[in-house]
């Protein structure tokens, strides 16, 4: 197993972007707290978010069941690579750890980690929004990484503490190795349409209650 380590942190407040005026839809305005830059030294990880941490509508980001999120820091020179964007530095996926040596394909909901301190379990996959084709100003971009499956992970926060970039990623738990954030996003994407597959992963404890209300309602509606 390679190494899991916490490379690098970042944090932002929502502020508010654009032109009324604006001609483009993507200069008109907008409220973000998509914007997140890498900080140095510890920083506090509690309940809901990290110090120096916030989301623009609470009624879709945030909250105890995503207090933090997470991003593969190997998918970076990928995307570099594929996008051609000369900027493209960590928290560019609006993540708050970057994380090396783990990716969708090997972190499961429930897993539960030590990073010093602090005590994290994965609660769902992040599913990416408007805001990041605002953010870098490409409307296909939501849907190139839904199809990838690259969207990284929130963890809800066990035991809150002081964490810094540098810290080792250790594994404490894994209750639910079959439901890897990639086996998530197949069923939430319709991919997996298998009737006993969503239902399992419905039923599962460990996994955020946003997802399991929504996938306990998947069947009623086949284009849910």
């Amino acid at each position: 197993m390679p190494e899991v380590s916490l490379i690098s942190i970042q944090v932002g407040l929502p502020k508010q972007l654009g032109e009324v005026a604006a001609v483009d839809p993507m200069e008109r305005p907008w409220t973000t707290g998509f914007f997140k830059e890498p900080i140095t030294g510890p920083v506090h990880v509690g309940r809901t978010h990290l110090t120096g941490d916030g989301q623009a509508d609470l009624t879709v980001h945030g909250g105890p069941d995503k207090a933090v999120l997470a991003y593969a820091a190997e998918h970076y020179p990928v995307w570099q690579a594929d996008l051609e964007i000369e900027h493209l530095g960590y928290g560019a996926f609006g993540e708050n750890f970057t994380i090396a040596g783990q990716s969708e394909e090997t972190v499961a909901i429930g897993d539960t980690y030590a990073l010093g301190p602090v005590r994290l379990q994965v609660s769902q996959p992040r599913q990416p929004c408007w805001k990041l084709a605002r953010r870098w100003r490409r409307p296909d971009l939501p849907g190139r990484v839904q199809k990838t499956g690259w969207g990284g992970w929130y963890f809800r926060v066990l035991t809150e503490g002081v964490v810094e970039a540098g810290l080792p990623v250790v594994l404490l738990e894994r209750p639910y190795p079959q439901w890897t954030i990639l086996a998530a996003n197949d069923i939430i994407y319709r991919r997996n349409r298998d009737p006993q597959a969503i239902a399992d992963l419905a039923n599962c404890p460990l996994l955020s209650m946003e997802w399991r209300s929504f996938l306990s309602r998947f069947g009623d509606d086949p284009d849910t």
